[in-house]
């Protein structure tokens, strides 16, 4: 029942932000029900758990989102100046990481965050393992640090 008492709350903040409406007693109704709606088809097909409405991350994120931006942008400088700067190598190559995270959804943040990582993308993933295809030897090495596994942990709770 927590888990259903976190997505009521995560779903009408998102609902509320996104549709931009406080004050109008109609719309907000509607915005009510949908909510009810969507939670007790999840309730139903049971669906709803520490992945389908993940409660215990948000506190992670708030500290792990700063860095990530962080790091975005110091790797789309990165990116951008090999495009300016034909010259400056690029050696593109494959790499195999393993993922520290215990659950699926510590997975897909670790995933996607390399995705958001200009310069690296993750091209498959197959258990606690994920490949990534990595445009220079610094983003690889970068990825292979385990900087970013461990943050992701720590999302998680672990660390």
């Amino acid at each position: 029942m927590t888990y259903a008492v976190g997505l009521v709350a995560i779903l009408a903040a998102v609902w509320l932000i996104w549709s931009g409406h406080f004050d109008n007693p109609v719309i907000l109704s509607l915005g009510a029900v949908s909510i009810g709606l969507v939670v007790f088809i999840s309730l139903r097909m049971r669906i709803v758990d520490d992945e389908g409405a993940p409660i215990q991350l948000p506190l992670g994120l708030v500290r792990y989102l700063p860095w990530l931006v962080v790091e975005i942008v110091k790797a789309n400088i990165a990116v951008a100046v090999r495009i300016v700067r034909p010259g400056l190598p690029i050696q593109p190559r494959v790499i195999r990481v393993r993922a520290g995270q215990r659950t699926d959804i510590g997975r897909v943040i670790y995933a996607n965050s390399i995705t958001l990582t200009p310069g690296t993308v993750t091209v498959d993933t197959e258990g606690d393992h994920i490949t990534v295809h990595a445009l220079t030897e610094e983003a690889a090495e970068g990825v292979l640090s385990g900087e970013m596994d461990r943050r992701v942990a720590r999302v998680e709770g672990r660390g």
